[in-house]
Parts: C-alpha cells; sequence; structure tokens
C-alpha cells in the first residue's frame, strides 16, 4: 500500500500490495490441531511448508473500504441508509461518530488450485493449502483492522475491532446490506443470493469510529499490531498480522 489512508473516505478505497505473515499455528487450527493439546508430525509440517510456499506464490491480497455517518442504539447501526441488527452493538462499541465497511480476499487462485489437487487425489497437500488460505484472509483482515486503526489515530478517531455477519448473533442474511454500503466489485468479490462469497476466501466486516469508539472489548488489537512503537500502545505486541 503506498499513501496515507484516509479512515474515513466515503468513496471506496482499494488497498493492495499488502504483505502477509501467515502463522503456522492458525493453519493447522482450520485442520483441527490444538495448540496445547496437538503436535504436528514432520510429515504434517513438511506439508505446511509446500502449503505455505503454494499459497504465498498464489494469493492476490486486496481490500475495499467505505466509511459513513453512523449511529448506533442498543442492538442496531444505522449507516448510509442501511439498518444493521447487531446484538448489543451499542454496548460493545459505545458512541460511533461512522462506521467503516470492508470486504478482504486473497483471490480465487489458491481454491482453484485446491480444486486441480483434489482432481488429482494429492488430497493431503488440497486440505493443507485449503488451509493456508483461510489462514491467509483472516490474516488479511486483522491487517485491515490494524491499517485502519493506525490511520484513525491520525485523525484523533478510535477504531473498534471488525465484526462480520454470522459472527456475533449478527444475521449472515445482512452480508445484503454490507455489499450495498461497500461493494466487492472493485475487488472482484461478488455475492451471491444465499450470500456466499466469491472468491471463498474472503471476508466482509464492519468497524465502528468515533472519538468516544469503545476498542478491545473481545480482543485486544495491540497484542498482534506491528506498530511497535505506536505511542498509543494498549498492551505489548505478542505477534503481527505482517511481515
Amino acid at each position: 500500500m503506498s499513501g496515507r489512508l484516509d479512515v474515513l473516505s466515503p468513496v471506496p478505497v482499494v488497498l493492495d500490495r499488502l504483505p502477509l505473515r501467515i502463522d503456522r499455528d492458525e493453519v493447522l487450527r482450520f485442520l483441527g490441531y490444538g495448540k496445547s493439546r496437538d503436535v504436528p508430525t514432520s510429515d504434517v509440517l513438511g506439508l505446511f511448508d509446500a502449503g505455505l510456499d503454494e499459497g504465498t506464490r498464489l494469493m492476490a491480497p486486496r481490500v475495499v473500504y467505505r466509511a459513513m455517518a453512523a449511529t448506533a442504539s442498543a442492538d442496531r447501526i444505522d449507516a448510509g441508509g442501511e439498518a444493521l441488527h447487531i446484538p448489543e452493538i451499542g454496548r460493545l462499541w459505545g458512541t460511533l461518530a461512522a462506521v467503516g465497511a470492508g470486504i478482504c480476499t486473497v483471490g480465487a487462485a489458491i481454491e482453484e488450485r485446491v480444486r486441480v489437487l483434489f482432481d488429482e487425489r494429492e488430497f493431503p497437500l488440497a486440505v493443507m493449502l485449503d488451509a493456508v488460505g483461510s489462514a491467509a484472509v483472516e490474516s488479511l483482515a486483522e491487517h485491515a483492522n490494524d491499517l485502519f486503526c493506525q490511520a484513525g489515530l491520525g485523525e484523533g478517531l478510535k477504531v473498534t475491532n471488525r465484526i462480520s455477519p454470522g459472527y456475533a448473533g449478527w444475521d449472515t442474511a445482512e452480508q445484503t446490506a454490507l455489499f450495498r454500503l461497500c461493494p466487492g466489485a472493485p475487488i472482484g468479490v461478488t455475492l451471491n443470493s444465499a450470500c456466499f462469497m466469491t472468491p471463498v476466501k474472503s471476508i466482509s466486516f464492519l468497524v465502528g469510529l468515533g472519538p468516544e469508539a469503545r476498542v478491545d472489548h473481545y480482543f485486544t488489537q495491540c497484542r498482534r499490531c506491528w506498530m511497535r512503537e505506536c505511542a498509543y500502545r494498549r498492551a505489548p505486541a505478542v505477534g503481527s498480522v505482517s511481515e
């Protein structure tokens, strides 16, 4: 990404060329491994290395983002002519000045390669590569959240943790409203009638913005933010979603 990000941009902004770090533990979690319980074998670690190499080569991380004025009540956010019904969002996010809607994707190449590997009966590598893709798009969404947090600081705004349709009681059907707020077309992401995105390795999300917005209501963002010298840091960094 080049240039300064305007966290209050009223028009869609596309971010690309974003460096990502794919966490091995996150990939293994998608495969069902418990971090403190299961120890991967050398064969699994070899598959991870192969999947990581291929996934890194294939993925094309992109984010589209747009902000708009908003108001929040107990279980609802009104923004851009849309009503988003999110349980307890007023308590979780507090007083908002705006919200930012975003969609991120690592592209279709990974899932296309996974299909080829399944057709070739290369099942272990196919499953590992699929998990790498899932971990990559999660890392991308977290990295975008970090970028918005840093951009907000420069404008005197706090930026909340992200939330996505299908989580925390937010009905997946409201994915359509989120896409109206921030269309996925600029980064090649579409939504079907069942509210599934294509490419599959994509995530849509919403963040709250405002001087009085509440942050860290379920996870301390600072613990995995790459800006280690940030004067506003609230907790020590224990990891990063950026290379």
